[in-house]
């Protein structure tokens, strides 16, 4: 397809298409003259996967490219689906945290394995020590009930994953930004139900 059919396939302006082109984040198309090329699926997936990564995830262009890159280098989906995940999580290390010694627990207790230098742990921690700091400590009981449960739905959401290492990445990042606010209204809902019980 030319350059005009790309953009209207994908709902990007054709300068948008050629800043990505010029800035490397979209791999140039098969050149047909000094100024023209053809583009085919594999451009409208690598749009998509841009798009979804600055629009729905928010991230900056430095960091797409730092998760296209690591897309390019992923042996397979797993590393891939890693890669996009780590981009997504704003922790940071932070020696201090009382709260890192229980996500090390909770980890050990789940049987997941987690470098130590992930930011997933430290933002758990980090999130921990704020409720632990407002005297709404949540107990170990209360976290593994959320591991079974999360082990359960990820189990459901890896298994229907693409096989192609783009396709999974671009699932993790809109899967985990769409679906995170469905997991929370599920559970509010989840809540209200409860306590009506109780009531």
């Amino acid at each position: 397809m030319w350059m005009a059919e790309l953009s209207s396939r994908t709902g990007l302006p054709v300068p948008t298409i050629k800043y990505y082109l010029r800035e490397g984040l979209l791999h140039a198309g098969e050149a047909t003259g000094i100024t023209r090329a053809k583009y085919d699926e594999s451009h409208i997936r690598r749009l998509k996967l841009i798009r979804a990564l600055t629009d729905v995830a928010g991230l900056r262009l430095e960091t797409v490219r730092q998760v296209l890159d690591d897309l390019e280098q992923a042996e397979d989906w797993h590393s891939a689906v890693g890669s996009a995940h780590t981009r997504l999580s704003v922790g940071t290390p932070d020696a201090t945290s009382t709260s890192l010694a229980r996500v090390d627990a909770l980890l050990e207790r789940s049987d997941w394995s987690l470098p130590r230098s992930s930011p997933h742990r430290s933002e758990l921690a980090a999130a921990l020590d704020t409720l632990d700091g407002l005297g709404h400590a949540a107990d170990d009981a209360l976290l593994d009930t959320y591991a079974v449960a999360m082990a359960e739905a990820a189990s459901h959401e890896v298994a229907n994953l693409p096989d192609d290492p783009e396709s999974a990445a671009e699932s993790a990042v809109v899967g985990t930004l769409l679906l995170e606010p469905v997991l929370l209204t599920i559970r509010r809902i989840a809540q209200e139900n409860v306590s009506r019980v109780r009531g």
